[in-house]
């Protein structure tokens, strides 16, 4: 649950350049200059995880797919170069609680192998968990990153 209504938890999930406020995970999110179809906006971002010394990181150009205001915006990998790339997605859902709180629920997808196996998936989704609270602590006034 987030402490703020949907149409202003929406403003941080349906802009991935809204992100690495609150989404360690995502170290950077920039608007992509390139577009494949320009209604659907895109960006370039650079997820990044750590495990003890070791660091992971991966830059993916994402595209919005769907976007229902204060309800649902969908995110899917959209590169331009031409190649086969692993799928990577994100569907992020809200839905209006009552004293004018959001459900929040967060739904990551990735069919590839670099960060799937074990130790690295434990610690993508010890991310997510950690963004949940990061996203509260901003719409609270009270950033936890």
């Amino acid at each position: 649950m987030v402490p703020a209504s949907p149409s202003i938890v929406f403003s941080y999930v349906a802009d991935l350049t809204a992100y690495p406020a609150w989404l360690r995970l995502v170290h950077a999110a920039e608007p992509a200059a390139d577009s494949s179809d320009s209604s659907l906006p895109a960006w370039i971002v650079e997820l990044r995880a750590r495990v003890g010394p070791f660091a992971r990181s991966k830059q993916l150009r994402m595209q919005r797919s769907n976007l229902v205001p204060d309800e649902l915006v969908e995110f899917e990998r959209a590169e331009v170069d031409g190649k086969h790339h692993a799928r990577w997605s994100l569907r992020v859902e809200l839905e209006a609680a009552h004293d004018d709180t959001t459900l929040l629920t967060m739904h990551l997808a990735y069919d590839g192998t670099l960060w799937t196996g074990g130790l690295l998936e434990r610690v993508l989704d010890e991310e997510i968990r950690r963004g949940r609270v990061g996203l509260v602590g901003l719409v609270s006034g009270e950033p936890t990153r």
